[in-house]
This record gives structure tokens, C-alpha cells and sequence, in this order.
């Protein structure tokens, strides 16, 4: 008899389309959409391996969740979101800060900012690759194997009652900072390539948008320059946040261009490709102006 082989890094996640109302019917799953990072957590025969959806490996990064699942079985595969939680709440910039962490940093930051696992799928077991069940038996075999194991590594929320689900999408973005929901159906394997099978209903029409350049200074940036993927040319975002200043001084020095660039009469500096933020579009009286939500450290 053959020994299962367990699954390995890096593996593709399921992905999710947008729509624009909750999806009700039979052999429908809803959970609430955590706001922090995706990532992968890997129980191998030789410790714990953390992967991002974009493939990259940040065991280091988590230092507390890599200790943590080693509680888990060997072979277990689990597909969940790295969150930070603070009076209650998601804290997303501090996720921005651990993610962005490594060695003694890493360390450091895991005692100020404990990080959470909010585990919603498994693809491998002891007993091998289960990705090709159905999620209704995949969601029973995560909670019998987080039964075991406890918090920070814990199942996300999950119900089958629709009216349920509204009031989670209702109320859970405020009381506890999360982004929406995500619609599964019951009968559906886990794919094996990043096909957006699962549907997410946010809470605020969002989209991600290339950062090409900022105006003001390279250590206290004003506004991003932003490519929409739905407009011709580069955006002004509105004015950003203290936070969203304070976690950009340290990147955008080394990705400012020394050429200046100019958007009708306003002045900004382009930066090299890599940095990537979410956004919501809002509407004045004579313009549509991007606002920054965040930067996207798992893109």
C-alpha cells in the first residue's frame, strides 16, 4: 500500500468573482470575508511552511502561526486569512506591518501584534490531497482538525441561511472590520488552477489600481498617481491618510523616479512598477476621485 505524498508549496488558490448581490438558492455556503492576507499554511513531515496566493513563502513573517500549526497533522493544508486582531477588531495596517517583517523584526512584532488564522478551506490531510471533495465534506474535515488544535489557528464563521448571511454582511463590517462575504456552493471540488469559482459580495465597491507615481515629498506623500483599469490615463487619489503616509515613507524613496511628470497642471513624481492599492471611487460634484483603502501586500 502506497503512502499518500503530501501536498507541497507552491499550490494555486481559488479565487473569487465579484457580484453585486447576495446569491440565495439551495447548496449555498456564506462566510465573512476576513480582512487580512491570504495565505497558505503547509504542515510538512519537516515543520511549517506558510505561502502567499501570489506563490511566495513568508514562514519568517509569522513566526507565532508557523509555531502554532505545528500542532496540526502532517499533511494538512489549509487555505485561510493571516489577521491581526485589536479592541475587537481587524487591524489591516498591522498585518501590513508583520507582513513586510522578517528575523528579529518578525519576532518583535509577533509579541506587540499576535496574529490570528482564519482558516476556510483545507486541501490536504493525513490521509493526502483532498481538494477533489466536495466543500461540504472538505468544511466538515477543517473543523475536525482545528477541533483539535485551538486558537490562533481557527475556522472563519460559516451558515447556510441566507437571511443569516445578509445580516452578517450588514453588520460584521463594522462591528469587527470585515470586508463582506464569500459565497461557496456545497457540492463544488477546490480548483486546481486560479479559476473564480467562489463569488465575494463586498460590503464597498472596491478595485485594485497600479500606483504609478505620489505628489509631495518621497517621505510624506500627499496624493498617489494611479492607473484605473478603467480609464485612459493616470488618477489623483484624494488626499491619504496619516497611516497610509506613514506606511509608504519607507517605500517610496527607493521606487521615486528622479523624473518629474505632470497630470494637467499637477506635478508628481512616477515610481517603478510594484506597488499596488485598493480603492474606492467616489463621487463629487465634478469629478470621480479615487480614495486609497490600502496598499495590497498579497498582489
Amino acid at each position: 500500500m502506497n503512502t499518500p505524498q503530501p501536498l507541497r508549496p507552491p499550490l494555486p488558490v481559488a479565487l473569487a468573482s465579484i457580484v453585486r448581490s447576495l446569491p440565495r438558492g439551495p447548496g449555498l455556503a456564506y462566510e465573512p470575508k476576513l480582512d487580512g492576507i491570504r495565505v497558505l499554511l503547509f504542515r510538512l513531515d519537516d515543520g511549517v511552511v506558510l505561502q502567499t496566493r501570489r506563490n511566495n513563502i513568508v514562514t519568517s513573517n509569522w513566526p507565532d502561526l508557523a509555531q502554532a500549526a505545528q500542532a496540526l497533522p502532517v499533511g494538512t493544508v489549509l487555505d485561510g486569512e493571516a489577521v491581526i486582531w485589536r479592541e475587537g477588531r481587524m487591524d489591516f495596517p498591522a498585518v501590513l506591518q508583520r507582513a513586510s517583517s522578517s528575523g528579529a523584526r518578525a519576532v518583535q512584532l509577533a509579541a506587540q501584534y499576535p496574529a490570528s488564522y482564519g482558516a476556510f478551506d483545507i486541501l490536504g490531510t493525513e490521509a493526502g490531497d483532498v481538494r477533489s471533495l466536495p466543500y461540504e465534506r472538505r468544511r466538515s474535515l477543517l473543523e475536525q482538525v482545528l477541533a483539535n488544535v485551538g486558537p490562533p489557528l481557527q475556522p472563519v464563521l460559516v451558515t447556510r441561511d441566507p437571511d443569516e448571511a445578509q445580516l452578517w454582511h450588514d453588520l460584521l463590517p463594522e462591528a469587527a472590520g470585515t470586508e463582506g462575504l464569500v459565497i461557496k456552493r456545497l457540492t463544488h471540488s477546490y480548483p486546481r488552477r486560479e479559476q473564480r469559482v467562489w463569488s465575494k459580495l463586498r460590503h464597498t465597491e472596491t478595485s485594485d489600481a497600479a500606483v504609478v507615481g505620489f505628489t509631495g515629498r518621497p517621505d510624506r506623500p500627499a496624493a498617489l498617481v494611479l492607473q484605473l483599469h478603467d480609464r485612459a490615463g493616470p488618477a489623483i487619489t484624494a488626499t491619504l491618510s496619516t497611516a497610509l503616509r506613514m506606511q509608504l515613507a519607507p517605500v517610496l524613496p527607493a521606487l521615486a523616479e528622479p523624473a518629474q511628470d505632470w497630470i494637467g497642471e499637477m506635478q508628481y513624481t512616477p515610481v517603478r512598477p510594484g506597488l499596488v492599492a485598493e480603492v474606492e471611487e467616489g463621487t463629487t460634484r465634478h469629478a470621480v476621485i479615487p480614495r486609497v483603502i490600502r496598499l495590497r501586500a498579497d498582489v
